[in-house]
């Protein structure tokens, strides 16, 4: 009965790791990887090693996963406040817990990147403390906390980019802008969304120095330039050339972008939000799909 015991904690511990580190964010990071990758080796053929690739998709998993625990780390009583079941606040893990996840995460993504090459490692450990010092204190800077997490979802595409190649294509580099510009669109869209929490904590957000419309309107003009860098790959950029397996999901992509930045103009209700916001992230996930098949 003990063994059973000490075998369903186990199992607890290692489901409330793979909650607090938000597992599933690393499968989107590795499509992002193997898409630059693709990108900036013209094709399959070209492609580094088995042994780089692995190298190459254990860097951003363990990162992802030092920031997510981290970031859990400092929100603890956040948290607790606001409801949430993470596993710090329902016991299943305790705080040293999560400082000892980051640790050893942290470690073997950047000894990961140092055996590819000095630019991935340079790019590790400079992201690897931005995620730190995010969950720390850049989270509550106005704009700078969205920026990360916008920058963030960009990462992937000059990591996977320097794993192949010494310099940055053109293609890597507007497709890096345009998922920056597009994800800080999406980062102040959900800051309009928690109005009323950051209201109660005070908290430094574009709508709360500028109001609901006019971050409605940045985000707008946002979601535009990174729709203008949109056309601009399938107009004349390689992979996405004329390319008809990239316009068709990039065109709904573009629709879906279209119709979330005009309703958060326009609108202010909750359930909108909760739509909005489902969109936005299924938008996100098509256009990551198409930038990694284009290449195929």
């Amino acid at each position: 009965m003990k063994q059973h015991g000490n075998r369903h904690v186990e199992h607890g511990k290692i489901l409330g790791v793979l909650k607090l580190t938000r597992i599933e964010h690393s499968v989107m990071l590795v499509i992002a990887v193997i898409a630059a990758e693709l990108i900036s080796a013209g094709n399959v053929a070209s492609m580094p090693g088995i042994q780089i690739i692995a190298l190459s998709l254990i860097t951003p998993i363990f990162i992802s996963m030092a920031s997510f625990a981290i970031n859990d780390y400092f929100d603890i009583e956040v948290d607790r406040a606001n409801g949430k079941d993470r596993p710090l606040v329902n016991g299943t893990l305790k705080p040293h817990d999560a400082l000892y996840v980051t640790a050893v995460s942290l470690a073997i993504g950047i000894a990961a990147s140092a055996l590819i090459n000095a630019y991935t490692f340079l790019i590790a450990v400079t992201f690897g403390a931005l995620a730190m010092l995010y969950s720390y204190k850049l989270k509550e800077k106005l704009f700078w906390g969205n920026a990360y997490i916008a920058l963030s979802m960009a990462i992937p595409f000059i990591f996977g980019n320097y794993v192949v190649s010494s310099m940055i294509g053109t293609g890597i580099g507007l497709v890096a802008l345009m998922i920056f510009i597009s994800g800080l669109g999406r980062e102040i869209h959900g800051t309009i969304r928690d109005m009323r929490g950051d209201a109660k904590r005070k908290a430094h957000t574009i709508p709360a120095a500028i109001g609901r419309k006019g971050a409605a309107f940045i985000a707008m003009l946002l979601y535009c330039m990174a729709i203008a860098i949109s056309i601009i790959l399938y107009a004349a950029v390689t992979p996405f050339m004329h390319n008809d397996i990239f316009l068709l999901p990039i065109t709904a992509v573009d629709l879906i972008l279209l119709y979330v930045s005009v309703g958060y103009l326009a609108r202010s209700d909750m359930w909108f939000y909760g739509i909005a916001r489902n969109l936005s992230l299924a938008a996100m996930a098509i256009a990551l799909l198409a930038i990694l098949i284009s290449p195929l």
